[in-house]
């Protein structure tokens, strides 16, 4: 989450067995590596994350289980994969470039494009709601295998369907941001803010 100081602060929770936690900086980074610090130990138990970052900053997120939320980020980057399960909720994001994927979990955001942005959602199992404003501009493909996709208000007569309705390919306004959109077993619906 943002917040108005121009530094870095991490809260970890950890539960029994207590892992081991070494966070580093790197150049204007903070790099957290819980399997790198574990490694060798078999049952390193949970830990819950809650990192405060500046408004512009770009972050990198990975977990093996669990959510991640990101909120009120404006950097060029907002990366949040769960290589496992887990849902992926980002709130307020103005990124320039955002990648959003789990294998078994719901995705929502809830933001905007920015020009020439690109943004990358996919989810194995689980359901994909992407909220923008009205007046969003963008290159659309769109893929879910089980014909749920709801381009809602921004469909358009220049969308071309593809598959039996199991994807759409096309521009909403100028398409200036590529958007791709993949849910192998889930809704993909977008809403208009």
């Amino acid at each position: 989450e943002s917040w108005n100081r121009n530094e870095i602060k991490l809260t970890a929770v950890r539960e029994s067995p207590k892992a081991n936690l070494e966070p580093r900086q790197e150049g204007d980074g903070l790099v957290v590596d819980v399997m790198g610090d574990n490694r060798g130990r078999m049952d390193i138990g949970s830990i819950n994350f809650y990192l405060q970052v500046p408004l512009n900053s770009s972050v990198d997120l990975e977990t093996k289980m669990g959510g991640i939320t990101v909120r009120n980020i404006n950097g060029g980057l907002v990366r949040a994969y769960v290589s496992s399960e887990g849902d992926i909720e980002l709130t307020g994001i103005s990124a320039n470039r955002v990648y959003a994927k789990n294998r078994i979990g719901d995705i929502f955001f809830d933001g905007q494009f920015a020009q020439n942005g690109e943004y990358h959602f996919q989810s194995g199992k689980g359901n994909i709601n992407i909220r923008i404003p009205a007046n969003s501009a963008f290159s659309l493909t769109a893929a879910a295998p089980n014909k749920q996709i709801n381009i809602g208000e921004f469909w358009n007569n220049g969308f071309k369907s593809m598959g039996d309705g199991r994807k759409f390919v096309g521009n909403v306004g100028s398409g200036r941001s590529e958007v791709v959109v993949t849910n192998f077993q889930g809704s993909i619906t977008f809403i208009r803010r």
